[in-house]
């Protein structure tokens, strides 16, 4: 079976920065397994598989591990890949997908998706998380994804992870944000993810459905751009609307080829 395959740089106009992501076509789901098994050669933080369905495009996305519940980056590439390599006619792309009907607009050459809030609430840090940290945070709150909230952008750059200790937790589909205000965005943040064969997110979307609503009442303002300190770096377009978020930002196509299993 020959299938094609495009790996597309999300949250960046650069090739080498933003979130790698690779992207399937296919005209019917193919097994489990299969998937599962593409993913891992892939060996990118996401791969997405996409049928088109009459005017909806049914989407899923896995990690070289598992697949996942929601994905930001791996939906903005295939919303690339599907207007600027596939010549997809719509300027709105509807996806269904396992977190429900997610809605993308390329508008201003940036794409924006639309996506469902996920406020983080107060919690305690695990002893395992604790550990594994060199610097602590000043808050704990948590939705899907542990959130730690810090004092400075520095703390965040200088974060290391201690994987003997972070290891350890089985956090699901879930991660580790780590975040502050930033000093030439709004705010900045991390992303980890333990048991995982990349442990650092370059830039993570789904994190933003805890982040956008979190800083949105820190900072009282409803629209911010936030920063990934990732070595690969990126940027987000942020929007607070109440129960959704909008989560806008460019893509870069990296290579266009066929897979054969």
């Amino acid at each position: 079976m020959k299938l094609e395959l495009f790996q597309i740089d999300s949250f960046t106009d650069k090739t080498f920065q933003g979130n790698p992501a690779c992207v399937v076509p296919l005209d019917r789901w193919l097994s489990d397994e299969i998937l599962l098994n593409i993913a891992k050669e892939n060996a990118v933080a996401e791969t997405a598989f996409f049928i088109i369905s009459d005017n909806k495009i049914k989407l899923r996305w896995f990690t070289p591990e598992i697949e996942m519940d929601l994905c930001g980056h791996a939906t903005l590439a295939v919303s690339h890949c599907l207007k600027s390599i596939l010549n997809y006619k719509n300027q709105t792309m509807m996806f269904d997908t396992k977190s429900g009907n997610l809605k993308v607009c390329f508008k201003d050459n940036l794409y924006h998706l639309d996506f469902p809030t996920r406020k983080p609430e107060t919690s305690i840090l695990p002893l395992e998380i604790e550990k594994s940290l060199n610097i602590q945070p000043k808050y704990v709150l948590k939705s899907r994804d542990y959130m730690l909230v810090y004092d400075s952008q520095d703390e965040i750059k200088n974060i290391k992870i201690n994987t003997d200790f972070f290891n350890k937790i089985n956090l699901g589909t879930g991660g580790v944000i780590v975040t502050s205000k930033g000093i030439s965005t709004d705010f900045v943040s991390r992303f980890f993810t333990s048991q995982s064969s990349i442990l650092e997110d370059p830039v993570t979307g789904s994190s933003h459905c805890s982040l956008i609503p979190y800083w949105s009442n820190i900072l009282g303002k409803d629209k911010m751009v936030a920063a990934q300190l990732s070595k690969r770096k990126g940027t987000v377009y942020c929007e607070n609307k109440k129960d959704r978020v909008i989560i806008s930002g460019k893509a870069k196509t990296y290579s266009v080829g066929h897979l054969y299993i």
